[in-house]
């Protein structure tokens, strides 16, 4: 079953990159005491995730912030080192964490898991963005498979 508002975030923990390299980071060091905004992709450098997913993330950073939000987070069932060389590209620079689920075992916890093998894609996340504070969902917006409008960060600045 999939999560729901007024769920709290099941505890995981994931591989960001830091300057030390990989590092492990739990859901209480990215959600406690904090007021997040969490989006999930499917694959680093996969066309939406690319030319609109991240980037809008991105781009309304400030708007998020003056909003309430304290971070923005997105995760990918990818590794660490795709995350980081997608960040690169993409021209991350501290405005969103980036956050790998490798072997998916967050996102199969939040019940928002689906299998991309007919792509070749293997387990993967569906879209969706969420707000949680101090981990507890208080908004989560799930995509239609193929869609993008309710996960988008112009969707949910018009939530908060």
């Amino acid at each position: 079953m999939a999560i729901k508002v007024g769920d709290t975030l099941p505890a995981a923990t994931f591989m960001t990159s830091t300057a030390e390299g990989p590092a492990p980071i739990s859901t209480d060091d990215i959600f406690k005491g904090k007021t997040v905004a969490l989006f999930a992709v499917p694959g680093a450098f996969t066309p939406t995730c690319s030319a609109k997913h991240l980037p809008g993330f991105k781009e309304k950073a400030d708007e998020l912030k003056a909003k309430g939000v304290d971070s923005i987070v997105c995760v990918s069932v990818n590794d660490v080192f795709v995350m980081k060389a997608w960040g690169k590209d993409q021209g991350i620079d501290g405005e969103v964490l980036l956050i790998a689920d490798g072997n998916g075992d967050f996102t199969k916890a939040i019940g928002l898991d689906f299998d991309g093998s007919k792509f070749g894609m293997g387990a993967r996340s569906q879209r969706y963005s969420l707000v949680a504070k101090d981990g507890v969902v208080t908004q989560l917006h799930v995509e239609d498979a193929g869609q993008f409008k309710v996960s988008s960060a112009e969707y949910l600045l018009e939530q908060l």
